[in-house]
């Protein structure tokens, strides 16, 4: 298996993982986690197997996805992304091992791993993508999935608040993002990332500089909870410790560093970085800092002294130096590694415990000695205590913020801002431990503590031992990686650097040894006050994020939604449709108020034939008269509706449009029949009686409607005049044409536009109506009909009275005797309609039909059965599976268009050539009949979905009617002998 298959395994193997772990037994935890952790391991394996081509170049994968524009499915695993993919799976790995013991029996585990699997393989999109769409794409997908794992517990309050919160503000940074990669790729003239990486030149010099950087950093910011975006990181807490220490330490957060440090030769070095970067990280590290210092909460002191860490990797991102740029990616490995050991340890204690406040919580080490010398020691090298990785990492963060960059205030007072951060690091370290671990025995816990199962441990016995054995040798652990990693992100030489432990007395030293006693003596300081059990940072404790959030989310989305609401909305569509025909109006007279009048072409008119000329009459009539009688009389203007349908089928006859003329029949037929069903459920308009007056303001509104109507028409019919009078000038038209057999093999050119030069756009078309099919399902579940509506008809109770008054008959009879010989025909016509639909897919590359329309005539099919028989008739003798028929579609259609890439085209590409048969002879296949399959089948999902949502309602308003008319018994000898009647 070569390099690129690999490279393409690892990312889709996290994918496949999920899909099987969510179909496992709700209870099957042992095999969803043993599932997790395989997946961890064999990432990890397969991106250490690709180590020695990452380290020396980058192993890239380009796949065409849409090359006119440009766009490429593009994989690229170089040192930098090398070394993110290996935490993404080896701590992935740890993680689910920890997760198997932490989560209860009792919970759905295998979602929780489908969903810890997913968020999985989109951080190995972002880390691993070449492209920079396809980045933001695996962005957004972890925005997603951190949603769902943060609100995992749902029917806690605050998980769903806190997955809200993080969904609402990183989804907007992906946002930004997106659109600032946009105007990055509109500089370069790419978006391929090589490309972007070696043009930092031309972008620091384009005038779109600024506000792609702004909107970039935006991006990052808020997903790795910089200031002012990290108050959505503590009230993530509430997800499931395994989630915190996977997303909050080494994944999620971390993917905005990531960004800035994958563009930071493209971005870097000019002032407005400097100057933005630069105080936005000062601010986190000092802020984030200083409140981890008093948070009751074990997790919440952690998560705030995350954010501190992420700001010290933005603040010397933002230094612009390549050093700067090696120590910011050395304490992101350090960080992973001691945050990550730090939050399975809170969980630990939370696990055995059942609790993580710091006032409950105290003298725990005599209970559970290794767990907590394993926290000691991560602690430790969160503080920056020596012969530890964390202490190497802060000692070149100390030393880069001494040194001389810029020369301004900022840049003076950095060595300052760091000493002081790294003092709150230590009293902070000596809270979480001295805090938990030491003290009076504990009393009044929820659980007696003791030691977790030794494999529940293990993940953070192998991260101290990391942070140890790194802090010992940096030389001979990390070091190689690290020199590949910073060698691909500064892409270009290497700075002068050591990883020694002693570099001699200097200031970095005398940063360190400060801030370590600086931290003592605070703690001590501070320790009566922190005891005293007061929630929150003093100057601070006011300002909460959260309040703040949900203000900012009440104004946005309720008070301003609805102001534009009360400003240019209604509740009544006719004005909205008015304000939407009278702006389209205008859009069309001002080019003619710009430019002037045009005349008409120099192209003759075609002489009118008398016969097409009647139609066209007989289809004017019809329209006006829809218009007139669809007031008040509802039915009779869909009937005149559907004759309006009838006349432009014949149009596109005539018109030699056999396709169009079609499709339009079979869609006029389902549309007419659903409508008539929803024209039941619709409250009864009654008309003004005689001698009423019409208000002045609704006589003034209808002429201003037919006015508005008159000049749409007549513009319309202008500019079409102006078109037909003119040549056709040369469009696209003659390439499908000449095309469409040689290249789409088939002969009709309109289904081979659809599904094959075109099939993007029908896959689009075909996902819209499969939204629109579900939405109206959902509202129609919860539809509840006036009251007026509830009543059987008049022309049914008028049977029922015979019925009931003739003792040789039962309720139902005269119906079922009235519908006797057509549901005869129809049951009869089932076959012969589902063979029609075949018989049109079959035919449809070639002749006028097609998946659409096949698609429309099996829906038909099921449209008479349930007209025929009945809703409960027709489902206890049909299985009918909207759903399923809906899902294989959207499957077949996409899965024809990946197809396409394992033989190295781009999506959707489609091949056809011819079969030999015996007795038959040769037949021509395409690729695209899979996905008109597909098309097909959702056609037929979508349709019958919206059928039986409708059906239904009868079933539903019957319900509703039984208390007030009869019995239970009789009311249910009448709904069983009228069903038919129902529909």
């Amino acid at each position: 298996m070569t390099s690129m298959h690999l490279l393409l395994l690892v990312l889709v193997l996290p994918f496949g993982g999920s899909l099987v772990a969510a179909f496992l037994p709700t209870h099957a935890r042992n095999a969803a986690a043993l599932l997790a952790g395989l997946v961890g391991f064999l990432g990890t394996l397969i991106v250490a197997l690709l180590y020695s081509k990452a380290s020396v170049g980058a192993v890239t994968l380009h796949v065409p996805w849409l090359p006119s524009l440009g766009l490429e499915f593009s994989l690229r695993l170089d040192g930098l992304s090398w070394l993110f993919a290996v935490m993404v799976y080896g701590i992935g790995m740890l993680v689910a091992l920890y997760a198997r013991y932490y989560m209860a029996e009792e919970d759905p585990v295998p979602r929780f791993f489908s969903f810890l699997l997913a968020f999985m393989g989109a951080m190995a999109g972002v880390v691993l993508s070449g492209n920079l769409i396809q980045i933001v794409f695996f962005w957004e997908l972890t925005s997603l999935f951190s949603f769902l794992l943060i609100g995992y517990w749902h029917q806690n309050a605050a998980a769903r608040d806190g997955a809200r919160m993080a969904l609402t503000v990183t989804a907007t940074g992906g946002l930004c993002l997106f659109v600032g990669v946009m105007l990055l790729g509109h500089i370069v003239g790419s978006y391929d990332l090589d490309v972007v990486l070696a043009s930092g030149k031309m972008i620091a010099e384009d005038p779109l500089y600024v506000p792609a950087l702004i909107l970039i950093l935006i991006g990052a910011f808020t997903k790795s909870a910089q200031f002012p975006f990290h108050f959505w990181l503590p009230h993530a807490m509430a997800a499931p410790t395994p989630v915190s220490a996977y997303l909050h330490s080494a994944t999620m957060v971390k993917a905005g560093v990531f960004l800035l440090t994958r563009l930071w030769p493209a971005l870097a070095g000019t002032d407005v970085w400097f100057y933005i970067v630069v105080p936005v990280g000062l601010a986190t590290l000092v802020i984030g800092a200083f409140a981890a210092i008093f948070q009751q909460d074990l997790k919440g002191l952690l998560a705030y002294s995350t954010i501190s860490h992420l700001g010290l990797i933005t603040l010397l991102l933002g230094l612009g130096s390549p050093l700067a740029a090696v120590a910011a990616i050395f304490h992101t490995i350090n960080h992973a590694t001691f945050k990550a050991s730090l939050f399975m340890a809170a969980g630990i204690i939370d696990h055995e415990t059942g609790t993580r406040d710091l006032r409950k919580l105290s003298g725990l080490y005599p209970f559970m000695p290794v767990t907590a010398r394993l926290a000691m020691v991560a602690a430790a090298a969160m503080a920056g205590v020596p012969l530890l990785n964390g202490f190497l990492s802060k000692e070149m963060f100390f030393a880069e913020a001494a040194a001389d960059h810029t020369g301004s205030l900022l840049d003076d007072s950095l060595p300052y801002f760091a000493t002081l951060a790294g003092i709150f690091s230590v009293a902070y370290s000596l809270r979480f431990i001295l805090g938990a671990f030491f003290g009076p025995p504990p009393t009044d816990l929820p659980h007696t503590p003791h030691e977790p199962p030794h494999w529940m441990r293990f993940p953070i016995e192998v991260l101290v031992l990391i942070c140890i054995v790194v802090g010992v040798a940096p030389s001979f652990t990390i070091g190689p990686m690290l020199a590949s990693a910073a060698r691909a992100a500064i892409d270009t030489d290497l700075p002068a650097y050591s990883l020694s432990l002693w570099h001699g007395f200097n200031l970095a030293l005398a940063m360190s040894v400060v801030a370590i006693i600086g931290g003592v003596l605070l703690y001590a300081r501070l320790r009566n006050y922190l005891d005293s059990g007061i929630e929150g940072p003093p100057l601070m404790r006011r300002l909460k994020g959260q309040r703040i959030f949900e203000n900012v989310l009440v104004t946005v989305s309720w008070r301003w939604a609805r102001a534009l609401e009360r400003w240019f909305g209604t509740r009544r569509l006719q004005p909205q449709l008015r304000s939407m025909i009278a702006l389209t109006l205008l859009g069309g007279f001002l080019p003619f108020a710009l430019h002037g009048w045009v005349p008409a072409g120099p192209m003759p008119l075609t002489p009118i034939d008398p016969a097409f000329a009647l139609v066209w009459a007989v289809g004017a009539t019809c329209s006006l008269a829809a218009a007139y009688k669809a007031k008040y009389h509802r039915f009779a203007a869909l009937v005149l509706v559907g004759a309006v349908g009838l006349i432009t089928c014949i149009t596109f006859v005539w018109m030699s449009a056999p396709d169009l003329a079609v499709t339009q029949l079979l869609v006029e037929v389902v549309t007419t029949v659903l409508l008539l069903l929803g024209l039941r459920w619709l409250p009864k308009r009654m008309e003004p009686q005689e001698g009423e007056h019409t208000p002045l303001n609704v006589a003034v509104r209808r002429r201003l409607d037919l006015a508005l109507a008159v000049l749409v028409g007549v513009g319309l019919s202008t500019l079409s005049y102006l078109v037909m009078t003119r040549p056709l000038p040369e469009s696209v038209s003659r390439f499908f044409v000449e095309r469409a057999y040689t290249e789409g093999g088939g002969t009709n050119i309109v289904n081979v536009i659809l599904v094959d030069f075109r099939g993007f756009d029908t896959q689009g078309e075909i996902a819209v109506l499969c939204i629109v099919a579900l939405t109206v399902f959902a509202l129609l579940r919860r539809f509840r009909p006036a009251q007026e509506t509830i009543d059987t008809p008049e022309q049914q109770r008028l049977q029922n009275a015979y019925d009931e008054a003739e003792p040789e008959r039962k309720v139902g009879d005269t119906l079922s005797d009235y519908l006797f010989v057509p549901r005869i025909i129809m049951h009869w016509m089932f076959p012969v309609v589902c063979v029609l639909a075949v018989y049109l897919f079959m035919r449809g590359h070639d002749l006028p039909g097609g998946g659409f329309a096949a698609g429309v005539t099996l829906s038909i099919a099921f449209v008479m059965q349930y007209i025929a028989s009945g809703t409960r008739w027709v489902e206890d003798h049909l299985r009918v599976l909207p759903l399923r028929w809906m899902g294989v579609g959207l499957l077949l259609s996409v899965g024809t268009g990946i197809g396409a890439w394992a033989f190295g085209f781009p999506f959707l590409t489609s091949h056809h050539q011819y079969l030999a048969l015996p007795v038959i002879g040769k037949i021509p296949l395409a690729t695209a009949l899979l996905f008109d399959l597909g098309v097909f089948a959702l056609v037929v999902g979508a349709t019958v979905l919206i059928l039986i949502a409708l059906a239904h309602q009868s079933l539903r308003s019957r319900r509703e009617e039984a208390p007030r008319e009869a019995s239970p018994m009789v009311e249910t000898r009448r709904e069983s002998r009228t069903t038919a009647g129902g529909l």
